[in-house]
């Protein structure tokens, strides 16, 4: 393993005094040296967890050279160790990567003989040593095996006579078979990928049992097949409200007031307090992350604030949004501008790209799960209440990228949908009011007037009004992508090198500009959906 660096002077090694006054001590008679070596030889060590007798079986458990090459070009992946490399069942042994400033060096000692009958001098030995040192490179990277192994898996079959029999024979396929090998009855031999997330030990903390307030009563379940809830409801005191529901709250519980004045002790938490109900009386209907792009306000403390001033819908055309106490938006028909709709991105050739070059990535990935193969990535810090008047302007979220410089708000991408753009998620819920374009808005009020009855599923708006919202949305999405695959390739044909760096110029520019409205998402955690986890 090899890698091509910038042409340097030959170095020199040389044996400092210390060196050379430790070797004396140690009794033997040392000289200085020049050694000369290639500094352009990079090389890369792995520290082989067992004897090697046989070094092309040792690289073969490495995946050979070819996936030795392959996980040192990814500087996230681990080096794998497969014991039984011709056994799919193997799971490997992963070794961690390092930087090391090594080298490698060959020593070679030569013996020469005095010829017979030519008595040593005195001092002298028999035999004359002479040692020959090359550096043949500079390693640096190392692997490292510091984890245990994880559980292994054998396809084996327990014998009528209680012996083992192997059944690899009868489930992997060598070579190509008949129908008959696929029609022979086998027990299913699906192990899963890993069986140990982590292969260092750690220390597990079991959760105690929990200690439920007095006069707490367990929730009643409709199956006798559901597990019941092992904890206590989180103490943000929401009041949910389903469709079906004859009447809406008018104020909060005493519990949700209560828990917010133990919080409520600075000037900017009653400001905030005020701006929520500002907004709220100017609109009864908003979802949590339209308030997020309104409001300064640290997440946490908008857990308790939303249940101060509105209550929480969990179904209907109003399900996971936050309605103004007093204010029934079944009973009012202007209500059907805030309606929610469920809007996905669509991924077919029909709409113009494939799974695997989608403009938007998913929020998760069976690519991104910390499996034992590739290194941890850093999780977020747990915020504590008490810790929120110590806490800095701006906290490392994963999507900080669509924070504005206005401290904790969004930008308005998260809950507006505009023509031109592209969402930041695949999966967005979005309030009519908040489709900012003509041609929608009039599909949403081609009943305005004649609304008679609201029901669970369109509301106040005509039959399928949702589904010619979501077509109409995914046309103006796919041709977005047209545009931006279009302008992509023009951007590649670059006449002469003046104009290149004036066009690259310009598209950096335009790119800080335009960045957060056409560039793919991060990926990262999708705030618009539903937040009723963190209340029950």
């Amino acid at each position: 393993m090899a890698a091509v660096m910038e042409p340097e002077p030959e170095p020199v090694l040389k044996l400092t005094p210390e060196q050379g006054s430790a070797a004396k001590f140690a009794g033997l008679q040392t000289t200085a040296v020049k050694v000369h070596f290639d500094a352009e030889k990079r090389l890369v060590c792995a520290e082989y967890p067992g004897v090697v007798r046989d070094p092309l079986k040792m690289l073969e458990t490495l995946g050979g050279e070819e996936g030795v090459s392959r996980i040192y070009a990814d500087p996230s992946r681990r080096l794998e160790l497969h014991f039984r490399p011709k056994d799919p069942y193997c799971h490997p042994v992963c070794g961690n990567r390092f930087p090391s400033t090594n080298m490698l060096l060959r020593v070679k000692r030569k013996k020469k003989k005095i010829r017979a009958g030519a008595p040593p001098k005195e001092g002298e030995c028999e035999e004359e040593i002479k040692y020959e040192m090359e550096i043949l490179g500079i390693i640096g990277t190392t692997y490292k095996f510091q984890g245990m192994s994880d559980f292994q898996f054998l396809a084996m079959h327990n014998a009528s006579a209680g012996s083992q029999m192997s059944m690899y024979d009868k489930v992997i396929l060598r070579k190509p078979e008949h129908k008959e090998f696929f029609d022979q009855e086998l027990p299913l031999y699906i192990p899963p990928p890993i069986f140990s997330r982590v292969d260092n030990p750690v220390d597990y903390f079991y959760r105690p049992e929990v200690q439920h307030r007095e006069g707490y009563q367990p929730p009643k379940l409709s199956n006798e097949n559901l597990i019941g809830l092992g904890r206590a409801r989180r103490p943000h005191n929401a009041i949910f409200v389903n469709f079906d529901d004859a009447e809406v709250p008018s104020q909060p519980l005493e519990a949700a007031v209560l828990n917010w004045s133990k919080f409520n002790t600075q000037a900017a938490d009653r400001k905030v307090e005020e701006e929520l109900k500002g907004i709220f009386a100017i609109r009864p209907v908003w979802s949590r992350n339209a308030v997020k792009s309104n409001i300064n306000v640290h997440p946490e403390k908008l857990k308790l604030l939303l249940p101060f001033v509105a209550y929480y819908m969990l179904t209907g055309p109003w399900r996971s949004l936050w309605v103004r106490f007093g204010y029934d938006p079944r009973k009012d028909p202007k209500a059907k501008i805030y309606q929610v709709l469920d809007f996905r991105l669509r991924c077919s050739t029909k709409h113009g790209y494939m799974p695997s070059d989608m403009p938007v990535k998913a929020k998760r990935s069976t690519f991104n799960y910390s499996l034992p193969i590739t290194i941890s990535k850093p999780v977020p810090q747990v915020v504590r209440i008490q810790d929120l008047t110590k806490a800095p302007k701006i906290l490392s979220f994963p999507h900080r990228r669509m924070l504005t410089l206005s401290g904790y708000k969004l930008k308005e991408s998260v809950y507006i949908f505009r023509e031109d753009t592209l969402p930041p998620y695949r999966q967005m819920f979005y309030q009519l009011c908040d489709l900012d374009v003509d041609s929608l808005k009039k599909i949403i009020h081609r009943n305005n007037g004649k609304e008679t009855t609201c029901n669970e599923r369109d509301g106040w708006c005509l039959p399928k009004t949702s589904d010619d919202l979501r077509d109409r949305m995914s046309n103006m999405i796919k041709e977005v992508c047209r545009k931006n695959r279009a302008a992509s390739t023009c951007l590649r044909k670059k006449p002469s090198v003046t104009q290149e760096k004036e066009e690259h110029e310009s598209a950096e520019e335009e790119e800080e500009d335009e960045e957060e409205e056409y560039a793919p998402s991060e990926g990262s955690e999708n705030e618009m959906e539903t937040e009723i986890l963190d209340y029950i």
